[in-house]
């Protein structure tokens, strides 16, 4: 009897979530949704006690696991004390993680403005560095992602945009990087290539017309797809030369996913503003930051900072991000990130061997990709950019047959991203991988010879 009324107790709460409200990136009719009841550490938990190991940290922002009770605690204390104030009021709070993030960024980036997620750190990115240079050109990726809004969508390159192209925001200009993996002619090539595209578009476009390039530190959602060694050097360099900010996106890889507190920091450079959000409070609470350099800041001392939001310094999330950030210290998460992400290393290198399917396996701590091709030689994607529902039949039955047998990750086109919370451990990859290599081999049965 508690069993059924369980189950009928989840088809209750899918069908009203389906009747009743709407669901991003998707179709509405004909989705299966878990049912989460609850989570614990890198597992979710739905009505009917299956569990599911996380394998994406939801979308790359748990990255101190579910149900820490630690947070829970400190946001209900916050919220005893004052749940909301305008921005232009103090709490003790934000002092505080102002101060605690000015200690973790490089020298010189010590002023934040708290913002509500990702999309609204970039949006107020890109407001800002047009104000402060008085140029109005963004120079962005083409295979990124920045957020949802129009301004952050207007500068990713992700195609999730193209349905509402003709309403795009204005004065964003892209640029294209070779990937590695399909390039054939040499590592030293691709960087002195990647290097002169930028310069091109940039002596096109008119190096004084350009108020910011906007890089992710790490790839994340268009297939952690990898820097030329030294490339963010040289667009620091040619910044520089231009008088052009470098703003680095930091939402997906931030806050020790990638081993270090920030991505941009495993290419030994110092960006001019980081915008970020998901980690800053593991996904426990929406908040996002703009923390940007003392230089920039300094212009806004005397002149007034045309930048606000309602929730600005939200004191309830500012305490949920407190909380976890001296739990990525307490927990030892980023040196955890660092070692686990070199154990994923070598047991994908050995998927690798066993399965025909594998083409390429892009790591950087822990946030990592499986690219799924039909054929290892020609390196024919198992589904294409921006694949069409016909051609991504394959792929489909991967995603759901990992669903089956306990896994939740993202699966996108001929992609399986492998970026679970930084607190897993070895017997936990072993686990998650397994059910990884028994969902590949539906892929392997469409490959071709090498």
């Amino acid at each position: 009897m508690p069993q059924t009324k369980t189950l009928a107790e989840a088809q209750e709460i899918i069908q009203d979530s389906l009747d009743y409200t709407l669901f991003s990136w998707s179709k509405q009719k004909g989705i299966a949704p878990i049912a989460v009841k609850y989570g614990e550490g890198v597992y979710l938990y739905d009505y009917d006690g299956k569990r599911y190991i996380d394998f994406s940290s939801g979308l790359m922002n748990v990255n101190i696991g579910h149900g820490n009770q630690r947070v829970t605690e400190a946001v209900m204390k916050q919220m005893q004390e004052v749940s909301y104030v305008t921005p232009s009021c103090v709490t003790k709070v934000r002092g505080e993680l102002g101060k605690r993030i000015a200690g973790i960024t490089p020298k010189g980036l010590t002023k934040t403005l708290f913002t509500v997620c990702g999309a609204t750190s970039i949006d107020n990115a890109i407001k800002l560095a047009r104000l402060y240079t008085g140029r109005h050109k963004i120079l962005c990726r083409y295979q990124s992602f920045h957020g949802a809004s129009y301004g952050a969508m207007s500068a990713g390159g992700d195609p999730r945009k193209l349905a509402a192209d003709s309403q795009q925001s204005p004065n964003f200009v892209h640029f294209d990087l070779p990937i590695a993996y399909r390039w054939e002619y040499g590592e030293e090539n691709l960087l002195k290539e990647s290097v002169k595209n930028l310069e091109r578009v940039i002596a096109f476009e008119g190096p004084q017309n350009i108020a910011a390039i906007l890089l992710e530190g790490e790839s994340g959602s268009s297939g952690c797809l990898k820097y030329p060694v030294g490339y963010l050097k040289k667009v620091r360099e040619i910044c520089d030369k231009h008088g052009i900010l470098f703003i680095a996106d930091e939402v997906m890889s931030g806050w020790g996913r990638t081993g270090k507190w920030f991505g941009f920091e495993n290419h030994g450079i110092v960006p001019d503003m980081i915008a970020t959000a998901k980690g800053i409070t593991s996904g426990y609470l929406p908040l996002g930051a703009l923390i940007v350099s003392d230089k920039i800041a300094a212009q806004y001392d005397d002149n007034v900072l045309w930048l606000g939001l309602t929730y600005s310094a939200h004191p309830v999330g500012l305490a949920a991000s407190l909380e976890v950030l001296k739990i990525y210290e307490d927990d030892n998460l980023i040196q955890n990130a660092v070692a686990m992400g070199k154990y994923m290393d070598a047991k994908v290198e050995g998927l690798k061997l066993k399965h025909p399917s594998i083409g390429d396996w892009r790591n950087t701590g822990l946030l990592g990709c499986i690219e799924l091709v039909k054929s290892k030689k020609t390196k024919e994607p198992m589904a294409p950019f921006n694949a069409k529902p016909d051609e991504m039949a394959v792929m489909n039955k991967v995603a759901a047959r990992l669903k089956d047998l306990g896994m939740y990750t993202f699966v996108r086109w001929n992609y399986i991203f492998v970026a679970p919370p930084l607190c897993i451990n070895k017997e936990q990859i072993d686990e998650g991988l397994a059910m990884i290599s028994d969902a590949i081999s539906i892929a392997d049965e469409h490959t071709s010879p090498s």
